[in-house]
This record gives C-alpha cells, sequence and structure tokens, in this order.
C-alpha cells in the first residue's frame, strides 16, 4: 500500500463557491457535529476570506461564530485552518501592518490552527509578515502558490515561489488551484519539485472543479508526494466548488493509496443539513448554473469562489445593460451574451495589466474591469474609462509587483491622469491604525472585546462592522432575504398576488431592532420620497455613523438647498460619502473642483469613485451611507 493521503472539508468555501453566503453560527454549530461523526477528516477550512463579513451583513457577531463554529472540531482533534488574503487580512483591500499581526492573535485565542496565507499577486514580500505574524500566534504558517495558467506562470516560477516561502520559514505549502485551471502534469511536477528538495514540508492542494481537470490533478499531485487534498460533498461539490469526498476516496483507494474510511450514516446526516440550509434562505443566492461544469472557464481562468457570486451579481449588471437599451432603441441582451462577452473582455484585459493571478482580490478586479469596459462600451463610452481606486493600486504597484508587464495604453492612460507607480515595499502605503480604531471605540463606549477582538473586527471591516452594531445590516440582509423569497414565489406562481402574504424571514436568523435611524424610501402618489424612521428607543441611540448624510439645511443661504446640478450614480451598488473612517467626508456647503471625489459606489466588492464633473458648492447630499442606489440615481446636488 502506498502513502497515506487525508483529507480537508473545505465548508466554508464550498459555500462562498456555490453563492453570497455561508450558514448562521447557529447553522454552523448544528453540522459540526456531524461532520465529526463521518470519521474522514484531519482538516475542516472554519473560517477566513469572506466568512466574517457575511456574519456581520447577517448582522451576527463574527467572533461568536468562529469561536463556536472550532471549538467541537479542537474537542475531537481535527485541525482548523482558516483564509488569509496576506496584506488584504480578510478584505479586499490592504490593511495596516498592527492589524495584521492582531490577525493571528486573535485568531488562535479563537481556535483556528492553521493560517493559508496566499497573496493574490504571489508576491513573497506581501506573504513575509503573515508567516512571521503566525508563528509569533503559535499558529502553523502554511502559504499558497496561486495556480493560474499564462506564459509567464510555469513551473520553474512556482518552484521558485515555493524554495522562497520555504527558505522564509513557512511550516507548508498549499497548491491553491483557485480557479481549476492548473493542468494536471504541470501541478505533479511542482509537487514533485518542492517535496525533491523538502520532503518534511506538507503540501495541500486546493482545487475547483469547474473546467473539468481537477480530478486528474489530484491524482498526479498524490503521485508526486502531495499529503492533504481538499474537498467538498453533496450537494455543493462539483460546479464551482470542488471535488466530491467520495469521488476522491475512490479514485485514491483504487491507486493504492490509504486513506480513511467515510461513515455513511454521518455523511447523509450532513448532506441533508446542507440542503435544509439552503431551503431555509441559503439558496435563493445559489445560481443553479454554479451547479455546473463549464470547460468555458479555461479561457477565463475565474476562480471557483468568484464564480459563486458572479452569475448574482450579472443579473445587476444585465438589468442596467438592457436599462440603456431600452432608452436607446437597441436589442435586448441575455445572460448568456454578457458572459461571453465578459469572458472575451477578460482575456484582453488580463495581458495587459499585467497578468495577476486570478484570486482575491485580483479576479475581481480583473473581472469587474472588464466588466466596467463591457458596460461602458455597450452604452457607447470608451474602454478604460471607469476604473475604480484599488484597481488603480494594483495597476500602480501599490498592493504589490505585478508577474508580467503592462500595457503602454494602460501606462499612457496613467501618466495621462497624473497617477505614480510604486515599486517599494506596499506594506509602507498603509500605516497602522489600531490607536485609531481603538479611539473611535472608546468615543462610542464599545467593548474593545475578548482577547481585542471587537476591535480587530472593527478596524479589520470598517464599515460592515459600524451596520452590524447600529442594527442596519440585520434589517437590510432580512429584508433582501423577503425579497429574493418573494421574487421566487412569484417567478413558480406568477397568477399569485404578491402582496397577499409577507414573505417569512430565515428560520435560523433572529432579529434585534436596530438602535440608530433608518434611511428608507417610501413611495407617495408615484414619487419616491426618502425618510428617516427610528427603530426603538432612540434616547440612548449609538452616535450617528461617521458616514452619515448632513442634513440639506446647513447649505448656505447663497446656495440653496437642493439646488443646482444634480450628481448621478454611475452603476448599481451601495453609497458611501468616505471608504474608511479616517477619511474627511464631502458636507454640504463644500466647495469641490472638477475631478475632487465627491462619494463612493461599492459594487462588486470594490468602491467606484464618483469625481466632480464640474466645480461648485454642495447644496444636497441625498443618501446615507450603506444606502442602496441604482444607475443614474441622484447622489448629490452641485450649485455651480
Amino acid at each position: 500500500m502506498k502513502r497515506e493521503i487525508k483529507f480537508s472539508l473545505v465548508f466554508r468555501d464550498m459555500w462562498q463557491s456555490a453563492g453570497k453566503y455561508v450558514p448562521t453560527v447557529d447553522q454552523l454549530t448544528r453540522v459540526a457535529p456531524a461532520i465529526i461523526e463521518m470519521g474522514c477528516f484531519a482538516r475542516v477550512e472554519t473560517n477566513g476570506g469572506g466568512f466574517e463579513q457575511v456574519n456581520l451583513l447577517f448582522g451576527e457577531n463574527p467572533n461568536r461564530a468562529v469561536r463556536e463554529w472550532t471549538k467541537p472540531f479542537h474537542e475531537a482533534g481535527i485541525q482548523t485552518h482558516m483564509l488569509d488574503r496576506a496584506l488584504n487580512g480578510l478584505r479586499m483591500s490592504p490593511v495596516p501592518d498592527d492589524v495584521r499581526q492582531l490577525f493571528y492573535q486573535v485568531k488562535k485565542a479563537q481556535g483556528t490552527d492553521i493560517a493559508r496565507t496566499f497573496c493574490g499577486l504571489n508576491d513573497v514580500r506581501n506573504i513575509a509578515p503573515s508567516i512571521k505574524y503566525a508563528k509569533a500566534a503559535g499558529m502553523i504558517s502554511q502559504c499558497s502558490l496561486c495556480i493560474t495558467h499564462s506564459p509567464i506562470h510555469t513551473v520553474e516560477y512556482y518552484t521558485k515561489m515555493a524554495m522562497e516561502l520555504i527558505e522564509l520559514g513557512a511550516d507548508e505549502i498549499c497548491i491553491k488551484d483557485m480557479a481549476g485551471i492548473g493542468r494536471p502534469h504541470s501541478l505533479g511536477q511542482i509537487v514533485a519539485n518542492i517535496k525533491a528538495k523538502h520532503p518534511e514540508i506538507p503540501v495541500q492542494y486546493h482545487s475547483h472543479a469547474g473546467p473539468g481537470f481537477n480530478v486528474a490533478s489530484i491524482l498526479e499531485v498524490c503521485n508526486a508526494g502531495c499529503d492533504y487534498i481538499d474537498v467538498g460533498m453533496e450537494p455543493l461539490s462539483w460546479g464551482t466548488g470542488h471535488a466530491d469526498l467520495l469521488t476522491v476516496q475512490a479514485m485514491l483507494k483504487d491507486a493504492g493509496y490509504k486513506v480513511p474510511e467515510i461513515n455513511m450514516e454521518a455523511y447523509m446526516k450532513v448532506r441533508s443539513l446542507i440542503q435544509e440550509f439552503m431551503d431555509d434562505f441559503l439558496g435563493l443566492y445559489i445560481s443553479p448554473k454554479n451547479r455546473l461544469m463549464n470547460s468555458l472557464l479555461i479561457g477565463p481562468g475565474l476562480p471557483g469562489g468568484m464564480m459563486g457570486s458572479l452569475m448574482s451579481d450579472l443579473e445587476k449588471n444585465l438589468e442596467t445593460i438592457n436599462k440603456s437599451n431600452i432608452k436607446n432603441n437597441k436589442p435586448l441582451m441575455s445572460q448568456d451574451q454578457l458572459l461571453i462577452k465578459l469572458f472575451d473582455e477578460v482575456a484582453y484585459v488580463w495581458p495587459r495589466v499585467g497578468y495577476p493571478p486570478l484570486v482575491t482580490p485580483f479576479s475581481q478586479y480583473v473581472k469587474n474591469l472588464a466588466l466596467m469596459n463591457v458596460m461602458q462600451m455597450e452604452k457607447g463610452k470608451a474602454r478604460w474609462s471607469m476604473i475604480a481606486d484599488d484597481i488603480w493600486d494594483m495597476i500602480l504597484g501599490k498592493a504589490g509587483r505585478l508577474p508580467g508587464p503592462l500595457a503602454p495604453e494602460i501606462i499612457e492612460k496613467a501618466k495621462a491622469e497624473g497617477r505614480k507607480f510604486f515599486e517599494g515595499n506596499p506594506q509602507d502605503n498603509y500605516p497602522d491604525a489600531l490607536d485609531k480604531y481603538r479611539k473611535l471605540m472608546n468615543e462610542k463606549q464599545w467593548e474593545t472585546g475578548e482577547d481585542d477582538e471587537e476591535l480587530f473586527e472593527y478596524a479589520m471591516h470598517p464599515a460592515q462592522y459600524e451596520a452590524y452594531r447600529s442594527g442596519k445590516a440585520k434589517v437590510e440582509f432580512k429584508a433582501d432575504v423577503a425579497k429574493k423569497r418573494s421574487e421566487k414565489q412569484t417567478a413558480a406562481h406568477p397568477a399569485a398576488t404578491p402582496a397577499a402574504s409577507a414573505p417569512a424571514a430565515p428560520a435560523s436568523v433572529t432579529m434585534a431592532m436596530p438602535t440608530t435611524p433608518q434611511v428608507m424610501t417610501v413611495d407617495v402618489n408615484g414619487q419616491a420620497y426618502k425618510v428617516t424612521v427610528a427603530f426603538g428607543d432612540t434616547t440612548n441611540a449609538a452616535p450617528a455613523e461617521t458616514q452619515a448624510a448632513p442634513a440639506a439645511t446647513s447649505a448656505p443661504a447663497a446656495a440653496p438647498a437642493g439646488s443646482g446640478k444634480e450628481v448621478l450614480s454611475p452603476l448599481e451598488g451601495k453609497f458611501f460619502l468616505v471608504k474608511g473612517a479616517s477619511d474627511t467626508p464631502v458636507k454640504v456647503g463644500d466647495v469641490v473642483k472638477e475631478g475632487d471625489v465627491l462619494c463612493y459606489v461599492e459594487a462588486m466588492k470594490t468602491y467606484n469613485a464618483v469625481r466632480a464633473e464640474f466645480g461648485g458648492t454642495v447644496t444636497a447630499i441625498c443618501l446615507a451611507a450603506g444606502d442602496a442606489v441604482s444607475e443614474d440615481d441622484v447622489l448629490m446636488t452641485i450649485q455651480e
């Protein structure tokens, strides 16, 4: 019999590769005992990546979720691991160094054993601090090679990167094949090269099923010396997810490897609970197309984790494009037509922005840039006419070194806009911030939490944390679930009256009333008005969010409130005046110049700056932080 191969259940990624959300903490703690009872997992992925932002969107405390979710696995002797985005920590944008350091201390205290760190640019400089901080906190530092397929990303490229990471102190190496487009033979060569020089270093293989290579890849990496294989299970395996546990176990057993047996009674319990969670509300956010294999993904190389939310995003983008098509007497576009246009544009954009590995956040950046190009060109505007600040940071080198050269057209655009390229250490762009957030929490009379975990959460996800604390996140989440249920019921029974009954809230989500006023839109005789509604006792309300829009009545007499030209939203998303608590928001009465940043529309996980097309005095700000906006909604007015 050959070597033993161990399995890891990537439970978090199973959900996020299928749709938008992961289960609530109560659902997680229900399924954990059955996963343990299956008896076949040496490791389980319990948190990381977007997990904690999802908790905040639910209105749940993510720290409670991680502690309660990891506890039963620890008691059973199963290791837990999480996904860490190096310079970006747990979010899409870079994180200050002191917040990164606290991150590992908090996660170790909460029960996470292994930090799986990756840099979306494969820049070893971004990973190096994570190795040091993880080991100092007592965690196992597992460092990732983000696999993609291009003229630059060769076997030699990845072998060299692995050796550099091991030299820096990495305890383990993960072959992170996030799009499943790694070719089996090449992946086997990479693992063989690592094991030839460092047979003592455990290697774990993570891949997505989408294009169809990954079962062959699993066999190749195991033959080359791989120790752990990440797997999914029904009903969330395959498609944009991962190879199924049962298939992988049977294949490796036939190949002569020692693999764990599976308690099938427990397997069926877990399978049933997953389906129950989908039927509760999670399935409302899972596109049926994400359950299918798709060889079209070989071309654009988009990762499974991103494809999980892409189809949901495309529905909104398609609606925006078709609104413009109707306005301009053009034929309507189908979702498949938009998807093909997007894939073609990704193939155009990717080499021109330096071949960043297509993994979070850079897969989203490349996809968003391609999608913005498609949307702008469909409306008769120029390619590259809308590039978000975070995407510019990638292009300019502020997030790390790009693997390939930029196209001349991108360099020329950067110079034309007066943007400067950066060649130093990316971390130097993001100064320490914990003292600032500790001060803000003291002012708001918020506890920093056990092991400073609440302080960490606020510093890592400021806007989402404030929305969670105010209660706004839970209100918006429940409203969105109700809307999705209503749409599903209408689609199933088009003749039924939508108003006949109120859609039920998710069974697993309990609602707490918000403590700050909420801005809502009401319809009066066909006219939409924004109103502020206070919930419960407002006498002890928490301080207003730093990004809340000031009242229009503070405008000077020379510029009457609401007068002047309207500033319209360029796309659908959520409105924010600033990106972070330390930024200074525009307020009514401010004088702005052409080109000044007025606000942001957060869409597809990036903040898109809205700049002034003319100068003048701000006379009204029409939305509050976090309000949903559609394309062409009025954001503010400016008197020239």
